[in-house]
């Protein structure tokens, strides 16, 4: 595992929150959040039972929401407890009843006329441990296969937890090589999270939030900050005060790290992140000998194909393919964190005859594949000299978030979204603001791109406006395509 000392640059902004892992120079990781797309899914509410159906067995509570939630026998903590002992359950009429004051967590989020759906099995996830305050059970993951790997996992986290701690634990994937001090770590986080939210709930009158499903500030320092951590860069004084002080409860030995960005340039101009931002969206990715990779995803598997390019560097046509090999191994395990790909990759080395190179490239890959936080499997050479990586699904690929098909090509390849498109101009105008003084900005930008910002983000431009003490003006250009825009110094 590398050792060397890492930075993790945050560039907040009202619309979307992006968040780079940057080790020796090279951006290793990008994460994004937008403001639109946050849900209530795992947030933690006190409610108030206002309807029991039981001819349904189910009921609608009020969490505080535009319309009541709904929660069915299935999802309530005593139902499943009965089931599980081999119990004849208890009807909901029995367990709940109307004006009765409940702690739920919200499971699916509301959908046109329906409500969100609740349950009243409260889970709390942590980096390596999901903790159920209310199930005195230690499970684990079963995509950990070892039958004897899961159980001196469930004896560990056994020894590790205090006399006095109630509940239980599903042991997560990522957990499979943590240290018993990591584990530590996790359990007193989430135990310290639960007492918050038992304390505000015995203080506080229903409806109300009790714990929303963390930010990706906050996840930074839950997932992300460890003691190869250098520096956490924050471009936004309030997110940094934020983050000080929720790292002084759950992670204080992250806190003094965290610091508030205040140079000239851009944050993610540092490092050229943008511009890595840029490549992890194309399919061509060059190497710095001359060869490159393309890369191809579908809805099954991700591809992954090894060229030389102008790559001529070795002493014979045999070691020249060796290295180009050994480079591109390198290269594809920081692209498959860069642009966040799971599932099945299909990787296309350029044949090499010699058993001790294709052992050799195996080697550098898993090597490389070993810094990834997320779960990673790698087969051997195939007969049709493939190799094979599966790789966990924890979030969308970066293309997802950030691109759509493309409806010129007839959905052979993909754009940026309007949206996207509309906050790449508000960061751009963010820059020139810092250089320039005109008297006004003008965008000019596709048809698309201006209707969002008049109607859904007319905030985020107003807000703009107003921090920069400019006006910012629109015109809808119709040579170009969706992404290709021009800003005005009036």
């Amino acid at each position: 595992m590398d050792t060397a000392t890492e930075d993790i640059l945050i560039n907040a902004t009202p619309f979307e929150t992006r968040v780079a892992l940057v080790c020796q120079g090279a951006v290793q990781e990008l994460h994004l959040e937008r403001s639109y797309q946050l849900g209530q899914v795992g947030s933690i509410r006190l409610g108030k039972v206002v309807r029991v159906l039981p001819g349904m067995q189910s009921a609608f509570i009020d969490i505080g929401l535009e319309r009541a939630a709904f929660i069915h026998i299935a999802d309530v903590r005593e139902n499943r407890q009965e089931r599980a002992a081999g119990l004849t359950p208890t009807p909901i009429e029995k367990l709940l009843f109307e004006g009765q004051t409940i702690m739920v967590q919200v499971i699916k989020d509301p959908l046109g006329t329906k409500g969100a759906r609740l349950s009243t099995q409260i889970s709390l996830a942590g980096r390596l441990l999901v903790y159920l305050p209310h199930d005195p059970h230690i499970g684990v993951s079963q995509r950990i296969e070892s039958e004897a790997e899961r159980q001196a996992l469930r004896e560990r986290v056994q020894s590790l937890m205090p006399e006095d701690c109630p509940g239980g634990y599903i042991v997560r994937t990522q957990a499979e090589d943590a240290s018993d001090e990591a584990l530590q770590t996790d359990i007193q986080y989430l135990l310290t999270l639960w007492r918050h939210i038992q304390t505000s709930a015995k203080t506080s009158a229903p409806p109300c939030l009790l714990y929303q499903d963390l930010t990706l500030p906050q996840r930074v320092l839950r997932d992300m900050a460890n003691s190869r951590t250098a520096r956490i860069l924050v471009d936004d004084e309030q997110i940094a005060y934020d983050m000080r002080h929720w790292a002084q409860t759950y992670t204080p030995e992250a806190s003094h790290k965290i610091q508030t960005y205040q140079g000239e340039r851009a944050l993610f101009d540092l490092s050229n992140v943008e511009e890595e931002l840029k490549r992890a969206l194309s399919r061509r990715v060059d190497l710095k000998s001359g060869g490159y990779l393309i890369i191809d995803q579908t809805e099954a598997l991700a591809t992954i194909d090894v060229n030389t390019g102008g790559f001529v560097g070795g002493r014979n046509f045999d070691d020249t393919i060796f290295r180009n090999n050994l480079e591109a191994a390198h290269a594809i395990a920081r692209q498959l964190r860069l642009r966040n790909l799971g599932g099945i990759i299909v990787v296309d080395f350029i044949d090499m005859h010699e058993p001790e190179h294709q052992q050799a490239v195996l080697d550098t890959l898993r090597q490389a594949l070993a810094q990834d936080r997320t779960r990673t499997t790698l087969s051997e050479f195939s007969p049709l000299g493939l190799v094979e990586i599966t790789r966990k699904r924890t979030r969308d690929a970066l293309s997802h978030h950030l691109c759509e098909t493309c409806p010129t090509c007839q959905s052979r390849g993909q754009i940026l979204t309007a949206r996207s498109v509309c906050y790449e101009i508000l960061r751009e105008i963010m820059r020139e603001a810092r250089q320039f003084n005109p008297r006004e900005y003008r965008i000019l930008a596709a048809q698309s791109v201006v209707d969002l910002f008049l109607e859904e983000e007319s905030q985020h431009l107003a807000q703009l406006s107003d921090h920069i003490g400019k006006p910012i003006s629109l015109e809808v250009s119709t040579n170009g395509t969706q992404e290709q825009y021009d800003i005005v110094l009036i």
